[in-house]
């Protein structure tokens, strides 16, 4: 009786097929073996198959009360239709037949029950077949279903691989929860939306334009950034003067539109023998839109209390080219305003009279100091300019090869003021600037990255990607308002101080083999190769901009005395330090990933690593899933990590003017195999080692709720950090002997400590159906951390002499208590018919900017919550206005104590990872096409 219940519906589907076609059966359908490129996530079998239908063409005729209860697998890449339906069904009881030409037919095996199945649920999924007139009814598809298990291919090598099946913890950023965060910048966007990542907003001198977001609290380039899995480059800005971020050239993510992403995948993990230096925290991988769809935005806004006026025009669109490519581009043009978030400057502008300046704790004041106009701080927001541009192509050029291209293009240009100087200063001429100046500092940034390759099947079980990646980041700096002091009234007052250049050249081989060894599922082999060539360059600037040009005054409050030399603000790069480096590095790797039986996985990594310039270095990394039952799993990961010194750590050699006890001096940085950095006691840089251990449970306990818990310990030897500033006697004279006569003190690199980073994530996420009142999506998700210093090298002997050291209180603070020790975010986005809401608040723990010397002059931020909301309503389908506010009510951090704050240039707490500009409210129309 089972067995004809089953040929009755095989009959029955044959019945519904016009007969034109049901002769056409016979032969072999062309359009089971015709590849597509397929793009099903996770969801209801039925709809899957719906999708898939609609996707290749074919018709698919299923009966409905044996599918409705089942889920589908994903499905992702160029195949065949009969492979992706094979994969479709894999673990299924059902069975494909294929009724007639472009028709195929699913039934349950004669051994299920079918007893109660009405001869009637029968659905097809269809899409118009050509040449056909005759059609047959389908039953409405339901609206797309959020899917909770997106696909990964971040950290792992397989490609079916889901968040909730993943080894190591993964957040996935998808193209509705970028739009509906209401930031604009990708850096923003990752800093808003998890827990784990802080961002820095703080950055003087050279350093402002870029700012860079630390990942488990460990610093930004120990973090590695992809972009459709190849490796993102990192910008040749090293920052000096950056709080928490000092000694970084990080991946400058603003350059990349964020509207040209598909989603983005953070794997909070340690992952350096996957995927090479730099991954000691985790990796984003940025995965840019493939699509043919069209979206459009505009968005205006400003500051609440002034100031800060944003704009942004994004336009992106996909196209059809060949036989099954496509072609994806975006445009993304911003404009930034400056803000002003200051206090009066309280310091002496003149010299009092008969005195030099500064003059004595007596004597007669300048009557001017009375009337003098003290509004001339302009710290805050900088101005910033910009247009990028990305792409994302591919073309298919034969059943087993796929040509690729894609990168990015821009340009930037950002201008800020600095720390203003005083009319009577040594550092000013009242011939120049009778009131004093502010140095305007301008960086040009001008990027690009292009990656391209060829990808393919050579069997069902063989796949490779043989690619190559080019990039160059070009900084270029100019300051307006400005002196050097030492060449007089004859000095410009405008000078182009110099340039930095980053070149990258990376190739990959990466082979994957599924291979039958006889457990539940094949053994996953991944092997591989990279070769990478890497430059830096400095371009001198000016010699009006460095040189000394030895002028002294005969009268007025300086008579006498050697003014300053250099530019102020950021002395020049000199032709002594210009150069160009480069080095080379070429790895290879073996990934292995395997259940051993349902609820049992396990993976295994390994990579070699040989540089040109400080030698070679292994990685391993072990991971394991067990998930005892339904709804519950264990993971954990055990691995080590490094990673490699940059060239701008190595060579950088430059000086800026920086607040030092509350005096603005020039200070160098001393390239380590510099002679003033070695009389200091540099050796040459090594690079750090991690060992990383996680274990974390997930958790399903209802269908649409989702909970992750990870602790972690990531443990860094040979840490590199920027020294202290080193003043003093000893670091004058050795600085004379090296020919640098400009600067009060100087810091180098080193790798003299080593750290221990403990910490627990949180995530959880819920779907709410509430009927008539529309769907929520509501998310809880936090992030603890604590680092400290395991070790600390003694201070080179020469130093200690004079009483330096060279990791102390304030390095330490900035990597111990610079960042949040604890974040908590709590979001729910609401959607019912045309109307949405988004309502974030995110309470930050306890930062504190720790002092180098004085304890009680350590500035703390208390603890804050900010509330993001959006407000979003669709005109009408694919029109949609938005209004929204980052920060809310406006809040801003702490105060500095009056000793810090420059002579009131920075007023509030620069370790904000909020900012210190508050309240930013705007407008945005999007389209979608």
């Amino acid at each position: 009786m089972r067995t004809i219940h089953a040929l009755a519906g095989l009959c029955l589907a044959s019945c519904l097929v016009p007969p034109s076609l049901a002769f056409a059966a016979a032969t072999q359908d062309a359009a089971l073996t015709q590849r597509h490129k397929f793009h099903i996530q996770v969801q209801p079998l039925s709809s899957a198959l719906r999708q898939l239908a609609t996707q290749s063409g074919v018709r698919i005729l299923f009966p409905y009360d044996e599918v409705a209860a089942l889920r589908s697998r994903p499905i992702q890449g160029w195949l065949s239709t009969g492979e992706a339906l094979d994969r479709l069904l894999a673990g299924t009881d059902l069975k494909m037949a294929q009724a007639s030409a472009g028709v195929i037919a699913l039934a349950a095996p004669p051994s299920r029950n079918v007893a109660r199945r009405s001869p009637v649920a029968v659905q097809y999924a269809q899409v118009s077949v050509a040449g056909s007139s005759d059609s047959v009814a389908m039953a409405p598809a339901p609206e797309p279903i959020a899917d909770s298990t997106p696909i990964i291919v971040t950290g792992t090598r397989a490609t079916t691989r889901t968040v909730a099946d993943s080894l190591a913890p993964i957040d996935v950023l998808g193209a509705k929860d970028l739009e509906a965060s209401g930031k604009q910048s990708v850096r923003d966007l990752l800093g808003t939306l998890v827990p784990s990542i802080n961002v820095s907003n703080s950055g003087a001198g050279a350093s402002f334009a870029v700012k860079t977001l630390s990942l488990r609290g460990l610093a930004g380039d120990q973090l590695l950034v992809l972009v459709n899995g190849k490796r993102r480059h990192n910008t040749a800005t090293l920052f000096i003067n950056g709080t928490t971020q000092n000694g970084q050239s990080p991946p400058d993510l603003d350059l990349i539109p964020s509207s040209s992403i598909e989603r983005i995948e953070v794997l909070r993990d340690g992952a350096s023998a996957q995927y090479g230096s730099d991954a000691i925290a985790g990796v984003v991988n940025i995965i840019l839109k493939s699509d043919t769809n069209g979206s459009a935005s505009l968005m205006g806004g400003g500051m609440a209390d002034g100031g800060g006026e944003q704009g942004r025009m994004q336009v992106s669109k996909g196209f059809g080219i060949g036989d099954g490519g496509h072609v994806h581009m975006t445009l993304d043009a911003f404009l930034q305003g400056r803000t002003y978030r200051s206090a009066p400057n309280p310091g002496q502008f003149y010299a009092k009279v008969g005195s030099l300046y500064p003059g004595p704790a007596t004597g007669i004041a300048d009557p001017r100091e009375l009337t003098v106009d003290r509004n001339v701080n302009k710290g805050g927001q900088p101005q910033v300019s910009g247009i990028n541009f990305a792409y994302d192509a591919a073309l298919p050029v034969s059943d087993m090869a796929e040509l690729y291209l894609f990168g990015s293009a821009s340009r930037r240009h950002s201008d800020a003021w600095l720390t203003y100087r005083f009319p009577d200063a040594s550092n000013n001429m009242p011939e120049l600037f009778p009131n004093g100046y502010s140095p305007h500092l301008h960086i040009y940034d001008e990027d690009f990255q292009v990656s391209g390759g060829v990808r393919g099947d050579l069997s069902d079980t063989f796949h490779y990607d043989l690619s190559s990646s080019f990039s160059r980041n070009w900084v270029k700096y100019r300051e307006s308002s400005v002196i050097n002091a030492s060449l007089g009234p004859a000095s410009p007052t405008d000078m182009y101080v110099g340039s930095v250049t980053g070149k990258e050249w990376t190739s990959n081989l990466d082979l994957q083999k599924s291979l039958e060894v006889g457990l539940v599922e094949p053994l996953l082999i991944a092997v591989g190769a990279e070769y990478r060539w890497n430059s830096y360059a400095i371009g001198a600037g000016d010699p009006e901009s460095y040189i000394d040009g030895g002028y002294r005054s005969t009268t007025g409050p300086n008579a006498g005395i050697l003014r300053t030399s250099g530019s102020q603000g950021v002395t020049g790069f000199p032709d002594t330090a210009a150069g160009e480096w480069s080095r080379n590095n070429w790895s290879a790797y073996l990934n292995l990933e395997q259940k051993i039986m349902d609820g049992l996985e396990i993976a295994l990594a390994g990579r070699h690593e040989d540089y040109s310039d400080f030698g070679t270095t292994d990685t391993g990394k072990a991971s394991i899933r067990i998930a005892p039952v339904d709804g519950i799993a264990i993971r954990g990961t055990a691995s080590t990590g490094f990673r490699a010194p940059t060239l701008q750590q190595q060579h950088y050699s430059s000086a800026s003017t920086i607040n030092v006890g509350g005096v603005l001096l020039p200070v160098s940085a001393l390239p380590v195999d510099s002679s003033a950095a070695i009389a200091l006691g540099a050796t040459p840089l090594k690079a750090e080692k991690s060992t990383n251990f996680s274990a974390g449970i997930v958790l399903t306990p209802l269908p649409r709720l989702n909970i992750t818990v990870d602790a972690y310990q990531i443990k860094i030897k040979d840490r590199i950090l920027l020294s202290e500033t080193l003043q003093g006697t000893l670091v004058r004279s050795v600085l004379a002997a090296a020919g640098i006569t400009s600067s009060a003190g100087g810091f180098y690199f080193s790798n003299a400590a080593d750290t221990r980073t403990r910490g627990l994530d949180i995530v959880s996420t819920y779907r709410a159906d509430l009927g008539e009142m529309g769907s929520a999506t509501v998310s809880l998700s936090a992030n603890f951390n604590k680092t400290i210093f395991t070790h600390v090298d003694a201070v080179p002997d020469v130093l200690a002499s004079s009483g330096l050291v060279l990791i102390g209180r304030s390095k330490q603070g900035d990597f111990t208590k610079g960042t949040p020790r604890d974040k908590q975010i709590a979001n729910i986005l609401w959607n019912k018919g045309p109307a949405s809401l988004n309502l974030r608040a995110t309470r930050y723990g306890t930062i504190t900017q720790v002092h180098p010397t004085t304890p009680s002059l350590d500035a703390k931020i208390d603890p804050k919550v900010i509330l993001d909301l959006e407000l979003g309503f669709e005109l009408r389908k694919g029109i949609k206005l938005s209004a929204g506010a980052n920060n809310l009510l406006n809040s801003y951090p702490n105060k500095l104590p009056a000793a810090l704050q420059g002579n009131g240039f920075s007023l509030y707490n620069q370790y904000s990872p909020y900012g210190t500009s508050g309240g930013f409210y705007y407008g945005r129309l999007s389209l979608e096409f």
